[in-house]
Parts: structure tokens; C-alpha cells; sequence
């Protein structure tokens, strides 16, 4: 099999245009093609006026070896990397204690579903609960503004994710093809097949919740034991005489422990009881930054007509997405973060008396509006003192956006052109916010630092001569954007673990290891893999 890259052809291009150019590249007659599959497609749309195709390609042809020496010369043809992902352990038939992964979203997921594949039956500990009963307690917050602090958009099985957009698209190293993995294993579960060739896969929520669903049941089957609605209160450690610390259980809620001498912490950016939890049993816990904002909304017509132009609405390239950072004179960066094509702001807290904002599509991208974070860098020394002072930094401005907001859940909001005559809004324009409960029109400064506001009056203007009409006076800013990365970090070792805590793995979003949903399942992976060669690892 050959790999032949960068195959450019028009966005309107016939079916049999590929082909041809698959023959032209090989310097091969249509008979000696056997067959050829489409790696990667991707568009170049840096000429709005001619957006084109890019594609990678797997062809398999009669006399590989003569095509291969005849094409030593030439760029984009090569032999077909082995993708296919390879187990690195399996468990022992007399298995003494079973690993516990603490969490359920993508970390988790793929970290137990990697477990229980390799044979070693992990005990997965959920505080929220299953995904459709979760789904119905974030409705009740998003329409009657009842929220269930153990289940909401962060917290329950999928995580965070679960909400969001579903992009599956990263920019790691993965040379052990982990990301193959987890696409190959979400559409088993059910995704559509585009996600293994298109260069920007996403899912959206609904799709995901089944997912999630069918993910689980093959865990079960392969030994798994998924529990819901379990808190873990405490890590039990065992230090010895030399101060070396080792895992060895854990104490639910409920009062019940179980022993295990390898535990995942695969517990979101959210999980702040658990974070104080670890840090007052004396696992070692350091600040990081992280970045606070809003969410900003525009017609997803207008960002389509800005980046597509005549091509706005084709079918192959969809609801349009952007990416923007500027570099402040007050030396913060600005920059979009979490964009969600034809899709929704939403209610993103898991505290009562706090207001956070997030976003999330659905598969078919098809809501009125566009909307992203914009956000500004945090950095440890904003919020001096213990590890866990960014909490505390969080919470103040998601505290001031409630009451901005009127103290009933709604959001805090501005309009752009209010926003950069510092001027509080009194009535929408043209764009409708998509947020539920509600936005309350306000004057977002009283719910942000100082230097953030300024950095983002400075970036606004910048971004509008990217994006023609960013500026505009009725665009919408709903606040705060607070949780776009975990604040501390767990910090981990080469071979995964604790750095001074043999037998727990921090892993994902909330250990400050990963931000999205396909990097936290491939850290998942890594983590069960450290696990797996610590205790049986495949010759």
C-alpha cells in the first residue's frame, strides 16, 4: 500500500477527477491500480475565491517495488504507515487488585475502555450520573434553572465533552497512533465514518450521548465495572519509612473502600472538592495558568460569507470555524477559544451562585449563530499564594457574573458596540443570544479583571480585519468564560505517576494534561498503558 499526499483538486471537482489524479501521481495505467482510499480531506481556503480539496490517499497497486523505485524522486509518495493500534499488556490471570479509574469523561473513558481491553477489569467511580439522566438534570438548569451540583454539563458520564461541539481534531504527537484509536473506536460506537478522513472531525452532543452508551456496554462486557453516582471522598496512601507514598484504595462517599493499587485521576478541569481533597492528603498539586473571557456570537452566515465567500453554505465544507489570537500591548494574549460553528452558548456551571459560560453544536452545525471564547491569558502570578488560589480566582469572577447577571442564572451581556465605548447595553440588535436561561444585559467590567477588558477592547478591532464584521456593534458577549483549562496542574512523572505518589496517575483536562476531547482520550490511553506495563506488560 502507498501513501500519496497532497492531492489537490477543485472544491467542485468530479468523482473521477480523484482517481485520475491518483494514476497521474503513480505514473500508473488504470488497470494497475487496484484500489485506493481516502486517508485525510482537508480545504485550502486562503483564496476565498478558489477553495480547493486536499487530500491524502492509500493506493494499492500491482508491482508495489517498480512504482516505489520509479517514484524515488518525487515528493508525496511513500509506503502506508501502519496505523493499526497494538495493546503494550495483558492482564494475569490471578489479577490482585483491579486498577480504579476515577471519571468518566474522555480521559477516563478511553483510559478504562483500555483497561478492560487489555484484560485487566477496572473498577470505573462516576460522582454524576449516567449520561441521559445527566442530560435531563442540564436541561433543568438551561429552561427552569434548577441546578444539580453533582449533574451538569461538567460533571456525569461523557464529562465536559459531552456538551460541546465534538471536535476530534488535536494538535499532538501521537507516534503510537493512539488518535487512530480513538476515532476507530467512536465510530464502532457509532460516529459517522467521515470523522477517519476529514481533517476537522466533530460529532455534536446528541450523537455523543449514544456513544458514550455503546462505549460503556463493551467495557461491561470485557469485565468493566462502571458505578454512577460514586464520589470518591479520599485516596488512601500508605507511606513508608522511607517517605516513599504508594497507593492503596480509595473511600467513596458512601463510606465503602476499595482497594486497589493503581488509580486514574481522570477527573476534569472542575473537580475542585477532589483537587482539595488530593492536596490535603499531600499529593503534590502546583498552579498553572489557564485563561478567562467571554463568549462571543455573530451569524454563523456571516462567518460563513467571510471565510467561504462565493462557497458560503457548499456542503463539503459546512459551517465555517475560525481561529484568532493577538498578541496585547499590556502583554496578554487574546484569542478565540473552543469555536463552535452554528451552534450554542450554554450554562456551564457546576457551583450554585455562580454563572460560567461554554459552548456546544451539534452534528448538523445548523443554529443561527456562530460562537467562540474569547479569552485572555491567566498566569499564577495573577492569583499569588497556595496551589489552588486559581480556584479561588475562578470563583470570584463566576460569583460577580451571577449577580451581573441578576442572580437567577441568567448571563451576564454586552453588546460589542457597547462593550468598546464602555457603556452598559440595554437592548439586542440583530443577534439574538442563544443562551439559556437567559442574558441579562449589563456592563460585562464589573465581572472581569481590569487588564482582561482592556486586552480584549485592544484585540476586537484587530480580529474585525480578519474577519470582516467581527466588530460589529451587535454582536453579543456573554460572560464569564472561566473554565477553558484546568487552573492547577498534578504534576506526573515519565512513567505517569504522581511525582511523589507511586500508583496514581493524574491524566486529561483536569490533571493539566490535555484540553479537548481527543487529546484527553489519547492521554487516557498512555496512562492505561503505564499501568498495564507496571503490572504485566507484553514481552
Amino acid at each position: 500500500m502507498l501513501r500519496l499526499t497532497e492531492i489537490k483538486l477543485p472544491l467542485d471537482h468530479p468523482e473521477s477527477a480523484l482517481k485520475a489524479a491518483v494514476l497521474k501521481r503513480l505514473r500508473v495505467s488504470a488497470p494497475e491500480l487496484v484500489s485506493f482510499t481516502v486517508f485525510r480531506r482537508g480545504y485550502d481556503a486562503r483564496k476565498v475565491g478558489a477553495i480547493s480539496l486536499i487530500y491524502t490517499v492509500d493506493a494499492e497497486v500491482k508491482n508495489e517495488a517498480a512504482v516505489l523505485r520509479r517514484a524515488a524522486s518525487e515528493k508525496g509518495i511513500a509506503p502506508s504507515p501502519d496505523t493499526s493500534y497494538k495493546l503494550v499488556a495483558k492482564a494475569p490471570a490471578n489479577l490482585e487488585t483491579r486498577p480504579v479509574v476515577i471519571g468518566t469523561g474522555p480521559c477516563g473513558l478511553f483510559a478504562a475502555f483500555i483497561l478492560a481491553e487489555m484484560g485487566f477489569k477496572p473498577i470505573v467511580l462516576e460522582r454524576g450520573k449516567i449520561v441521559r439522566e445527566r442530560t435531563v438534570d442540564t436541561f433543568a438548569l438551561w429552561r427552569k434553572r434548577i441546578l444539580n451540583p453533582e449533574s451538569n454539563v461538567q460533571f456525569g458520564e461523557g464529562g465536559a465533552g459531552t456538551f460541546s461541539d465534538g471536535k476530534l481534531h488535536s494538535q499532538i504527537k501521537d507516534p503510537g497512533h493512539r488518535g487512530r484509536k480513538v476515532l476507530t473506536e467512536f465510530v464502532k460506537a457509532g460516529a459517522p465514518d467521515e470523522i477517519l478522513y476529514v481533517s476537522k472531525p466533530h460529532i455534536g452532543t446528541f450523537r455523543l450521548v449514544s456513544m458514550v452508551e455503546n462505549m460503556r456496554a463493551t467495557m461491561i462486557e470485557r469485565g468493566a465495572e462502571v458505578r454512577f453516582q460514586s464520589k470518591v471522598e479520599s485516596i488512601e496512601i500508605e507511606t513508608a519509612s522511607d517517605g516513599t507514598r504508594q497507593v492503596r484504595g480509595v473511600t467513596l462517599q458512601s463510606g465503602e473502600q476499595i482497594r486497589t493499587d493503581h488509580v486514574v485521576l481522570a477527573i476534569g478541569h472542575s473537580a475542585r472538592d477532589t483537587f482539595k481533597m488530593l492536596y490535603d492528603r499531600g499529593v503534590y498539586v502546583e498552579a498553572k495558568p489557564f485563561s478567562i473571557g467571554v463568549r462571543l456570537e455573530h451569524p454563523q452566515s456571516m462567518i460563513d460569507k467571510c471565510r467561504f465567500g462565493k462557497f458560503a453554505g457548499h456542503p463539503i465544507l459546512g459551517a465555517a470555524d475560525y481561529k484568532l489570537v493577538h498578541h496585547g500591548s499590556n502583554g496578554r494574549s487574546v484569542y478565540s477559544f473552543c469555536m463552535c460553528p452554528g451552534g450554542t452558548v450554554v450554562a456551564a456551571t457546576s457551583e450554585p451562585g455562580r454563572v460560567v459560560t461554554n459552548g456546544m453544536s451539534q452534528y448538523s452545525r445548523a443554529e443561527r449563530n456562530a460562537n467562540s471564547g474569547i479569552v485572555v491569558d491567566i498566569n499564577p502570578s495573577d492569583y499569588p499564594g497556595h496551589p489552588l488560589a486559581g480556584i479561588d480566582f475562578q470563583r470570584h469572577w463566576e460569583s460577580l457574573a451571577f449577580t451581573a447577571g441578576g442572580g437567577t442564572y441568567e448571563a451576564p451581556g454586552q453588546l460589542v458596540g457597547d462593550f468598546l465605548e464602555n457603556r452598559p447595553s440595554t437592548a439586542f440588535g440583530d443577534v439574538t443570544p442563544s443562551y439559556r436561561p437567559g442574558v441579562h444585559l449589563t456592563d460585562l467590567s464589573q465581572c472581569l479583571p481590569d487588564y482582561v477588558i482592556a486586552a480584549i477592547r485592544e484585540a476586537l478591532p484587530a480580529f474585525d480585519r480578519q474577519i470582516k464584521g467581527y466588530a460589529r456593534p451587535d454582536a453579543v458577549m456573554t460572560g464569564v468564560e472561566t473554565r477553558t483549562s484546568s487552573p492547577i496542574r498534578i504534576k506526573r512523572g515519565e512513567d505517569f505517576c504522581s511525582v511523589n505518589t507511586r500508583g496514581l496517575y493524574p491524566a486529561g483536562e483536569g490533571a493539566g494534561y490535555a484540553g479537548g476531547i481527543l487529546s484527553a482520550a489519547v492521554d487516557g490511553i498512555r496512562v492505561a498503558e503505564a499501568i498495564g506495563r507496571d503490572i504485566a506488560p507484553i514481552d
